[in-house]
């Protein structure tokens, strides 16, 4: 009895010691927690008292657009102003704010660039809060967890845009999820997105599992096992994060049946969640013409020219499109003369130094392929000169893998080239699919599969082009700027509606 009754004592001492160290941690968990509240009720309600002034002042609601890159002149910017733009054409009645990053450039700047490089003139100006702490968001800020630190510091950033302005209902149009419960919980806002690429996906979460080497999976993790499963367990912890602030949103709008395919399997939104495809400059590449005339006669000596429409980013993959083509130039070069007639074109922008010292590397394989002489580099050129090429080519390069939607496709498709994309993503599921019960272009994998693709193009007979060429042309229609301002219009109306309440 005596051994039972030490015992007993001994574990009511242990539980009693438990208790002296589980209940101070909960008290202070409960204390602190008590606090977050009262905190974020204190910034909430003085968010409030100021967006409330700004409506007795000016008697209408805003908007405000999330796009801290708004002059940076991609497909992405040329969304957000064609949404502006829609926007600003129903509601008259309500004003419309961007937080952009771009100290470097002022608001009438900004608003002439958009009219010059996408041709998107709005209606009536927009009001510009310029955010000071861009820095938060920028990948080279974050060597390692890059994914992360960006998405910590976006919320950072959204705060910067809050206290500055706080709007009755906020779009993120760049990506950045993890700003939508700040705008939501913090800011009291009516919250939306436009995804063009989800931050993360469960096709980046193979690439690591699997331990295959691509531009965001390094030699040296894909190389160790420790690295690779300590990858798997953080993109996995962050696919969990990421959905819980994707679902934050009220609207979500994907830009492609990729991207949808991922947003649903982590944001779990089905019936918030509707495919608006991206506005593309169809109607600029109309008055190119599209004459058999232009194909010229077999052996005729015409000099084909292979384009591609990419910014010089390393997803695009162009040491794919530049060996692809040297098998081309190889598999000819038994044909006399035949290796004179066809050329490569790589058509794109350089963002930063990095970029350029990726041109430099390219055109290193170029030279070390023995086909300098075959490959023209083309940065930063105008929009006339980008129409000029697309008119004189014969096909249209992109190589990207799990592109989200692919905009050069299109505007190569619309130019009348015939267009040979990466079988994946967008350009697999919604661009190059067959009208009118032909096909509208070719899709390849590997080197192989785009020197067979480009070999078997340039063996067409010429209408059998002409032929394809139309077809694609007339399928791209669906993705114009009238058919987005629709789309974006019927997705948002259920937002926009609350504005009256």
């Amino acid at each position: 009895m005596t051994g039972h009754n030490h015992s007993f004592f001994c574990l009511c001492d242990l539980i009693r010691l438990l208790c002296s160290l589980v209940w101070p941690c909960f008290c202070l968990c409960l204390a602190l927690t008590g606090l977050l509240f009262t905190l974020v009720a204190g910034v909430r309600a003085w968010l409030r008292a100021k967006r409330n002034a700004r409506r007795a002042r000016d008697g209408r609601p805003a908007v405000a657009f999330f796009h801290p890159y708004c002059h940076a002149g991609g497909g992405g910017e040329r969304v957000l102003w064609c949404a502006v733009r829609a926007l600003q054409n129903r509601y008259q009645d309500v004003d419309f704010v961007v937080y952009t990053g771009d100290q470097d450039a002022t608001a009438e700047q900004i608003l002439d660039g958009a009219r010059l490089r996408f041709g998107v003139r709005l209606p009536r100006p927009v009001h510009f809060v310029f955010l000071k702490r861009r820095l938060l968001v920028e990948a080279s800020l974050y060597p390692y967890f890059t994914l992360l630190g960006q998405s910590v510091g976006s919320m950072f950033l959204a705060w910067e845009a809050l206290s500055a302005f706080p709007p009755e209902l906020c779009v993120d149009s760049m990506g950045y999820a993890f700003t939508l419960p700040v705008f939501r919980y913090l800011g009291g806002c009516r919250v939306g997105s436009y995804v063009h690429y989800p931050t993360i996906s469960t096709d980046m979460l193979s690439v690591v599992r699997e331990r295959s080497p691509r531009f965001n999976n390094a030699d040296y993790v894909s190389r160790n096992p420790v690295l690779s499963a300590v990858k798997v367990v953080y993109y996995c912890a962050f696919a969990l994060l990421y959905g819980l602030a994707g679902s934050c949103s009220d609207v979500v709008m994907v830009n492609s049946t990729w991207t949808l395919g991922h947003v649903l399997a982590l944001w779990r939104a089905p019936n918030r969640t509707s495919v608006v495809y991206p506005p593309c400059h169809v109607q600029a590449f109309l008055d190119v013409p599209l004459d058999e005339e232009e194909e010229g006669e077999e052996g005729g000596g015409r000099c084909h020219s292979v384009v591609s429409v990419a910014q010089f980013r390393p997803e695009k993959d162009h040491r794919l499109q530049i060996r692809a083509f040297r098998k081309l130039l190889d598999r000819k070069g038994a044909e006399p003369g035949s290796r004179e007639s066809v050329k490569l074109v790589l058509i794109g922008g350089c963002r930063n130094q990095e970029d350029e010292d990726r041109v430099l590397m390219l055109r290193g394989l170029c030279q070390e392929l023995g086909m300098a002489d075959r490959v023209e580099f083309k940065l930063n050129i105008p929009f006339e000169e980008l129409k000029k090429e697309l008119a004189e080519a014969t096909i249209g390069l992109h190589t990207m893998w799990n592109e989200h939607f692919g905009i050069g496709v299109v505007e190569c498709m619309a130019a009348g080239t015939v267009i040979l994309a990466h079988k994946s993503g967008g350009p697999k599921m919604d661009i190059v699919v067959p009208f009118e019960g032909g096909p509208t272009g070719f899709l390849a994998y590997d080197e192989d599969g785009y020197a067979d693709a480009m070999e078997r193009i340039l063996a067409m007979p010429p209408a059998s082009r002409l032929e394809m060429r139309r077809r694609a042309r007339q399928s791209v229609a669906r993705f114009s700027d009238s058919e987005f301002e629709a789309s974006f219009l019927a997705a948002t109306e259920p937002l926009m509606g609350t504005l009256e309440s």
